[in-house]
């Protein structure tokens, strides 16, 4: 039962120096000290049960999405966790259409970034309330529920609240049974961390050896530094993982990571297409519908509305902390419904693979209903800093069993590496400083 009224909401600057080990580089992001904003909200309720929040982010600037979170939070402070749960729509709406905060938005960047930290913890709160992990909240939720936490501005020329719940509808169909099998099987994962570009030709070897040991079938390569250099990668990659007779089984994606401009991503995709990817991710700028058709991973819900509706898309990666949180993940994995391209979303970070499982499950058991040309990006970097970290078997996610949206961190790691007081930073600044 949803009760209580918000009384407190902190945030945290999280940071963890993954740059010192080039864990999570790419062609456009060289240096990235994974990191989050860390939102914890608290209610009056007696059960002193907390909802859990993040955004994710790169090191730098996660200060400015701290103080957007705090601009946000008079939106949040002292309403009742039932009356926004009731008019869930009419809140998501209130914090991206703030009179002044949109101004610097709106729906994107740093305060669309806030925008979900909030929402996440919100989302967190309420499942464990219910007693339910996120997914199962949502796969439980009557259609017209869900459907009434979705925001349909700007996206009703493609999908009206009409089309929603029909297609909602349509998922209740088999829906146990797929629960079922996601309980028994798990969701399909594909892996990042074996070839990150600051790695070496020596520990890419070793961990995708000791990857495709584990079980591991799909792997996906950064590129866009270098086209020699990205071709002797994927050539290390292909051998290790089978010749094109396994392609069945042994895939291999790419991640230029918007570094391209169109011209470029195209002779580039054509040299390494001898290589058979599955997909090429973001190659040029987010915001470049027609390049993205041209060529042939996005901040909100009406970018996605245009790379579907331009055929940009083979592929839909969902983000967890990009998009406004459940809320307008749900729109999106609707959109993707209506016209039937695979959401195969992108997670890693801190915290995002925690999250996206409880999206990535819902879709298969109450919208999408299929597994076809579908997987979900897994990164075995800093789970064991999460209080209910992602368990993951046979190379795929199973669906978590406790309450809540498994974004709550452990408070011992949160001390330790928060910035820049933690016992962690306190040690590491001086030395960068000189």
């Amino acid at each position: 039962m949803v009760r209580g009224r918000i009384s407190r909401l902190s945030v945290r600057d999280v940071r963890f120096p993954t740059s010192l080990g080039g864990h999570g580089s790419d062609a456009m992001h060289t240096d990235p000290d994974y990191s989050a904003a860390y939102v914890v909200i608290e209610t009056d309720a007696e059960d002193g049960i907390k909802g859990c929040g993040i955004t994710f982010t790169l090191g730098k600037g996660t200060e400015v999405v701290v103080c957007a979170v705090n601009a946000l939070a008079h939106h949040v402070l002292n309403k009742d966790l039932k009356d926004i749960v009731g008019d869930f729509r009419g809140f998501y709406r209130q914090l991206t259409s703030d009179g002044q905060l949109r101004w610097i938005g709106p729906e994107k960047g740093v305060v669309h970034l806030a925008t979900a930290a909030v929402l996440n913890a919100v989302w967190d709160l309420w499942a464990k309330q219910e007693g339910k992990p996120v997914w199962k909240l949502l796969v439980d939720m009557d259609p017209r529920t869900l459907v009434s936490c979705i925001d349909f501005r700007y996206i009703t020329d493609v999908l009206t609240e009409e089309d929603a719940l029909e297609i909602l509808q349509k998922g209740q169909v088999g829906k146990k049974e797929r629960e079922k099998q996601m309980l028994a099987q798990g969701y399909p994962a594909y892996t990042t961390s074996c070839a990150w570009l600051g790695y070496s030709d020596d520990t890419l070897k070793q961990l995708c050896a000791q990857a495709l040991k584990d079980g591991w079938t799909r792997f996906k390569v950064k590129v866009g530094a270098d086209l020699q250099d990205d071709m002797r990668r994927c050539q290390i990659i292909r051998d290790m993982i089978g010749p094109e007779k396994t392609l069945s089984l042994f895939l291999q994606m790419m991640d230029a990571n918007q570094r391209w401009d169109v011209p470029e991503a195209v002779e580039w995709m054509s040299k390494l297409a001898k290589f058979k990817p599955l997909w090429i991710e973001e190659p040029t700028s987010p915001d470049d519908i027609l390049g993205h058709a041209t060529i042939s991973k996005c901040h909100n819900r009406v970018i996605f509305k245009q790379l579907l509706q331009a055929k940009a898309l083979q592929f839909l990666q969902i983000d967890s902390c990009r998009l406004g949180s459940v809320n307008e993940n749900l729109s999106v994995l609707l959109m993707a419904k209506k016209f039937e391209i695979p959401v195969c979303p992108h997670a890693g970070g801190v915290g995002l693979c925690e999250l996206v499982q409880h999206l990535i499950i819902f879709d298969y058991i109450s919208v999408s209903a299929s597994l076809e040309n579908r997987v979900c990006e897994y990164v075995d970097h800093l789970h064991e800093h999460f209080k209910y970290p992602v368990m993951i078997q046979r190379a795929s996610y199973m669906p978590p069993k406790d309450p809540g949206y498994s974004t709550e961190m452990k408070e011992e790691s949160v001390k330790k590496h928060q910035y820049p007081d933690g016992e962690v930073w306190k040690k590491l600044l001086p030395a960068q400083e000189n």
